[in-house]
């Protein structure tokens, strides 16, 4: 892939993208109140470059819901890229591919053409155990602005995620998210070391009600906290200038840590890496899923440790 295209005026830098936090139902339907959210956005914010929905944002985190006509949703919102001359990513929905379920998302450009297209590297497993997982990545160009790539809720946990878009000159990471559980703290601690560590833009949407707990955040590439939306829907039109992050590449964050360049100029080798050398450790953990109850745990435990008695 070629370099990540850049600029010199530092108006062209300079992108204005708004994430649409809004309530999920359980029953999903949710593809005309996206609709109307994109209409409200474009009639209040005319400049808006970019909009971004959460995970699952078009029929909700049930696989029972996973979209009948994946194509048809997809005119839907290619025709409203089109009409507002904006980029388009409406979030991911669940969708059968040959005998599978996918947690798919797509990238739409202003000319209604779909840009790319991601199905989530990690699901998150054990719970959705029955979702397959992607193995390609998306990274699309802006022309004249930058280079953009795209990963899924629990993909972001996995720093090697972002390490392969960033290596390849990504310099926005758009995060769409369904975190409605107690870990949403953590996961804004991570969406902000990522910011810090890949010297990026983070653009992370997460939804309402069935969707979410909201908490949107968007973190600069010094980990600086840009934006945090509330719990209630929220439009938030966020400036990003891609002029910091080259910046921060080329001479720190602050002139502090050129991280990037550090890790194109490491000497060490990680074995962890290599497909060879499996982690002993890392198989002892076990199997991969949901954890027992408790009583379950202590039946097992006290059944071990019954010592049989012997007749005298």
């Amino acid at each position: 892939m070629p370099k990540p295209e850049t600029t010199d005026g530092r108006e062209s830098d300079r992108f204005l993208i708004a994430g649409v936090q809004m309530p999920v139902p359980i029953g999903g339907g949710n593809v005309a109140a996206m609709v109307a959210q994109v209409e409200k956005t474009m009639a209040i914010f005319p400049g808006v470059d970019m909009l971004v929905f959460s995970e699952l944002a078009a029929h909700g985190p049930l696989h029972a819901r996973a979209s009948a006509d994946p194509a048809a949703d997809e005119d839907v919102f290619r025709d409203l890229a089109a009409r507002h001359r904006v980029w388009l990513v409406p979030g991911s929905a669940f969708v059968r591919r040959h005998g599978a379920i996918y947690n798919h998302a797509i990238v739409i450009a202003p000319d209604g053409s779909v840009a790319g297209r991601y199905d989530k590297m990690f699901p998150f497993t054990p719970f959705e155990a029955d979702v397959a997982a992607g193995t390609d990545f998306l990274i699309f160009d802006v022309p004249h602005v930058g280079r953009f790539g795209l990963s899924i809720c629990y993909d972001i946990w996995f720093p090697e995620t972002t390490r392969t878009l960033t290596s390849a000159g990504v310099e926005v990471l758009i995060h769409p998210v369904l975190t409605g559980t107690t870990d949403r703290q953590a996961e804004i601690a991570i969406v902000q070391a990522t910011a810090a560590m890949f010297q990026c833009y983070v653009f992370d949407v997460n939804g309402l009600d069935a969707g979410g707990v909201g908490r949107s955040l968007v973190a600069d590439p010094s980990g600086r906290v840009v934006h945090e939306a509330g719990q209630a829907p929220e439009i938030f039109p966020v400036m990003i200038d891609l002029g910091l992050v080259r910046q921060a590449r080329r001479t720190g964050a602050n002139g502090l840590g050129q991280v990037l360049k550090s890790w194109r100029d490491r000497d060490v080798d990680f074995a962890v890496y290599r497909e060879a050398e499996r982690s002993p450790y890392l198989a002892s953990l076990g199997p991969l899923e949901p954890m027992p109850k408790r009583r379950d745990l202590f039946e097992e435990r006290e059944t071990d440790s019954v010592i049989p008695l012997r007749k005298s």
